[in-house]
Parts: structure tokens; C-alpha cells; sequence
């Protein structure tokens, strides 16, 4: 165990905690609740995890040792999608990522369940998800860049539902990274407090610091404190294409069209980006763009946001995780100065709760799996049935922003026909975003703007300026003769055609795209 790893806990007392990584295996019993750090492979304990694997792997008890696993979101796929490999994981809360991973949930063999972020943090706090085990979780890894002398956690490149976890963990691992630097100030940790006793979020600007740099923790439930020398994998960089490029100067146009009519100020109101090829090309056409003194407010850091604060055009960037590429987080820290005080950390229930997106007024942008004619969209499952990753935080800004925008290609390539998969579909098979909570939808074929409009001119100007060459004359078809059918029935507001309005998706399961001879049943 290295110098810095002593010098990194300060509470000398805790000192008689420093375990070795193998000391803790015979911690975890089959069936346990347990809780981990990390949000968007950052931040995610790594020493425990792959040690408690080798251990199934090698013991073969495949299936033997399950658990039910709560994350903030996704860590990386060394830990818990390995677990998923050996099956280590019986559920898994609220978001994931991984071949092996999805590949359990859709066969059955995980249990997961989806949940807007912020509810997710909160709920887990109130013990909904582990109502058999009096609301706690069985034992928490955390990982952790330092311990201060009065006990706190110092965490590093994320902040995840850790304040939940280590308030409801009857014991608590720590992992203290000495890979990485001390990451000590760059976190604003409010206390979670249960109603009626919950006061105001005091954030009024992006920068505000509205509680701690630290997580307070009972010292007395820590029952080992490890040395992890691993950093984060990180997120592979998603480069642009010219189809991102053409949805992000749509919305850099559409943004300056909302300035000159006096709808946004001249440096925009605080942004929030997704993760992704065409996130990443809104934020490099913003720093190339012509808004200056700009502020982030979102979840997750990518690389394009160091090109933005090296353009001059970004002041300040409030965020849950960074969610860099292994270059980004060398990038970060070869220049820590430069980059750490314009950086602010916080847990996802206050980054992703309604009262500060709603009070910043923050301009939400995310990529759905498809939307449909009436302004519904599907993030979450391919055929209406096929889990992907999970609602993450999308939900959260896109109900509460002050502008609501999706962005996605108009169509997408199967194996036998590049635009096989209408991105524009007369109805969503799986709704996660209501019609109620979208403004603007994004495709590089152009921009519909909703607001103000009812369903059936909506529908027309989707069509007109979001559908694919191939696809607007079915979708045209499809609108006019439902509308057709439903005005003689008197049951005209937002015509569908239940008998046939997934016929594409039938078709694509049938035949490899989307692409149908007529509308006949």
C-alpha cells in the first residue's frame, strides 16, 4: 500500500479499517442488497467488484452468488457487465450498459427495472427498492479520492445516488483511488432529508454551491477502507458525422432565430446535453457558434465540453459525472487548473430535480430511439419490448426544461437497406416522453417547432420537416387517411389507426425495413 494512499485518509483512526481487496470477499452472501458508486462509467468502484468476480469465476459459482444491484447509472463494463457474464446479478437499478448485461435482461435472467434518475435516487433513499430488508442496503462501495480528517468521503469523477447509498448502507466499503487526483472541492453534496422536513434547493445560478464538497457518513458502518489503483475506463469519444452536423446547425439556427425574437437571452439559458455523436456536435458547433458567457447544467461531461471551455465561449459547467474518454481524462487532469474551478459536481437528485431545472431554466436536449408523428418519443426499447440502457435522466430535463428538444437521424440503416428504420413513425411503439413534455424535434431534414400547436397541425409540420425522403409520403398517406376515417367518426383530435399503425415496425420484424407497399389491412 502506497504513501499516498495513507496520506489520502485523514482521519488517522480509520486507519485500523485498510484491508486488502481480499479480506472483504467473504463480506458478500448470496442474495445481498448492495449499492455502488459511479454514474456513466466515472467515479465507479473498480478493486472490489473485479476481485468478488475473479472469486465466482475461479470457485465456479456461476449463478451461486447474485445480487441486487443499485447504481446510479451505467460504471464500466469490467465491472458490472463481467458480473453479468458469471451471473452475479439477479436486479439491476436504473441504467446500464453492456452487451452482456442486456443480453440477461431481455432473456430474463436480470430483473431491471427503469426510473426517471432523480426518482430513482430519492426512492432508493425512502427504501422502496429494498422494502424486505427494512429499506437498506446490505453493504456500499464507494469509491473515493480522499477521507478528511473529520471522517467525510471526497469523492471522484461522479456523484451518482452516492449520498442515498451511504445514508442507507449498513456497511460501507471505500475505495480510495490514488490513480487519480485529490478530487476534493469540485463536489456540492446536499444531505438527503425525507419529507416534510425537506427545505428549498438555494441554487439560483449555476455555480451556486448549495451544500458540502463532502458526503457524511457514520464512520462507524465503514468496514474497509481499500487502495484502488485503477482509473476509469471512461466513455469511447463518439465523433461526428455529417447527419449529426446538419441536426446541430439546425438547433444552432433555431437557437438564433429564439434570440432575435427576444425568446433566449444572448447567451442562451443553461444547457443540458446527452451523451452521443449528435450531443457532441451541438456542443462543438456551439463552440465554434456565436453565443458567448454560456453555462452548462446537465449530467454527464464529455470531451467536446474541454473544446468548449478552451473556445471561451463556456463560463461555468454543473454536472453529475465526467464522462470522459480515457484521452478527456488526461486531458482534464494535465490541465486541472485551468478546467477544476469552472467544474462543479453534484448528486443526480439535485442535478436532475424539477425545482432547479425549472428555476434555471435550462434548455434540454436528447437523442430518442424514434418519435412519432403526434411528438411521443421512445428512448428506452427497440420494438417497443427490447431494453437498451434505460430513461437515465432525459425524462427529468425534457418535463421540467424551459425549452424540451430530440434530436435523432431521421433514418437509421438495417442489414439489407440504409434507411431501413424510419426514425418518424406514426405512433411510438414504447412512450417514455408524453407529447405533453416536447418542444422542438430535431432531424437533419430540418426542425419542428410544437409549441402552440394541436395535434393534427403537429403532426403535418413533423412530417413536412423531420421525415426521411423515403418515408414522407407514407407517413403523409398514413396521417391523411386516418384523419379521414377518425373526423367522419367523430373522433378526430389525434388520429390513429389502431388496426394498423404499427404496420412498419411488423414489417421491419418481417422483412428488414420499414418500407411498406400500402396502408391496407
Amino acid at each position: 500500500m502506497s504513501e499516498e494512499f495513507h496520506r489520502r485518509i485523514r482521519k488517522s483512526s480509520l486507519h485500523a479499517r485498510i484491508k486488502k481487496v481480499e479480506d472483504v470477499i467473504p463480506m458478500f452472501k448470496n442474495g445481498m442488497n448492495v449499492g455502488w458508486s459511479g454514474f456513466t462509467p466515472a467515479g465507479y468502484p473498480k478493486m472490489v467488484p473485479i476481485a468478488l468476480a475473479d472469486h465466482v469465476e475461479k470457485n465456479q459459482l456461476q449463478g451461486k452468488l447474485r445480487f441486487n444491484l443499485f447504481i446510479g447509472a451505467s460504471v464500466g463494463v469490467e465491472t458490472e457487465d463481467r458480473w453479468a457474464s458469471l451471473d452475479m446479478i439477479d436486479r439491476r437499478w436504473p441504467y446500464q450498459t453492456g452487451k452482456n448485461i442486456q443480453a440477461g435482461i431481455n432473456s430474463g435472467r436480470i430483473r431491471m427495472g427503469d426510473k426517471h434518475l432523480s426518482m430513482f435516487a430519492q426512492d432508493l433513499g425512502y427504501g422502496f427498492y429494498t422494502k424486505d430488508n427494512g429499506g437498506r442496503l446490505d453493504i456500499a462501495i464507494i469509491e473515493c479520492s480522499a477521507i478528511t480528517e473529520n471522517g467525510d468521503l471526497v469523492l471522484t469523477a461522479s456523484c451518482g445516488a452516492v449520498p442515498e447509498i451511504a445514508q442507507i448502507a449498513d456497511k460501507v466499503i471505500i475505495e480510495i483511488n490514488t490513480a487519480i487526483p485529490n478530487f476534493e472541492g469540485l463536489h456540492d453534496i446536499v444531505e438527503p432529508v425525507a419529507p416534510p422536513n425537506r427545505l428549498p434547493y438555494l441554487i439560483s445560478r449555476v455555480d451556486d454551491r448549495a451544500g458540502s464538497p463532502y458526503v457524511r457518513i457514520d464512520n462507524d458502518r465503514i468496514v474497509a477502507i481499500i487502495e484502488s489503483d485503477r482509473p476509469d475506463n471512461g466513455r469511447a469519444f463518439s465523433e461526428q458525422d455529417d447527419t449529426s452536423s446538419a441536426i446541430a446547425a439546425n438547433i444552432i439556427d433555431f437557437f438564433s432565430t429564439e434570440v432575435k425574437a427576444g425568446r433566449l437571452p444572448a447567451n442562451l439559458l443553461p444547457l443540458q446535453s446527452g451523451v452521443g455523436s449528435i450531443a457532441n456536435a451541438v456542443i462543438g458547433g456551439l463552440a465554434n457558434g456565436p453565443f458567448t458567457g454560456l453555462k452548462v447544467w446537465t449530467e454527464v461531461l464529455q470531451d467536446t465540453m474541454l473544446d468548449f471551455f478552451d473556445s471561451g465561449k463556456l463560463d461555468f459547467a454543473s454536472t453529475v459525472s465526467l464522462s470522459f474518454s480515457v484521452d478527456g481524462f488526461k486531458r482534464f487532469y494535465d490541465n486541472w487548473d485551468k478546467y477544476s474551478n469552472k467544474v462543479m459536481m453534484r448528486p443526480l437528485s439535485i442535478a436532475n430535480h424539477p425545482e432547479p431545472i425549472r428555476r434555471l431554466g435550462c434548455i434540454a436536449m436528447n437523442t430518442p430511439v424514434e418519435f412519432d408523428i403526434y411528438g411521443h418519443a421512445n428512448s428506452t426499447l427497440v420494438g417497443g419490448t427490447r431494453m437498451i440502457n434505460g430513461i437515465g435522466g432525459s425524462g427529468d430535463f425534457l418535463r421540467n426544461a424551459y425549452l424540451s428538444i430530440m434530436h435523432t437521424p431521421s433514418a437509421r440503416p438495417t442489414k439489407t437497406d440504409p434507411t431501413g428504420i424510419t426514425c418518424v413513425v406514426p405512433h411510438v411503439p414504447h412512450v417514455d416522453h408524453t407529447e405533453h413534455d416536447l418542444d422542438v424535434l430535431v432531424t437533419e431534414q430540418g426542425l419542428a417547432d410544437l409549441r402552440g400547436l394541436d395535434p393534427k397541425t403537429r403532426a403535418q409540420v413533423i412530417i413536412d420537416n423531420c421525415a426521411h425522403p423515403d418515408y414522407k409520403p407514407l407517413l403523409q398517406e398514413y396521417l391523411d387517411i386516418a384523419t379521414k376515417d377518425c373526423l367522419e367518426r367523430k373522433a378526430g383530435h389525434e388520429p390513429q389507426l389502431l388496426d394498423r399503425v404499427f404496420k412498419m415496425q411488423v414489417n421491419l420484424a418481417k422483412k428488414g425495413t420499414m418500407k411498406i407497399d400500402n396502408w391496407d389491412i
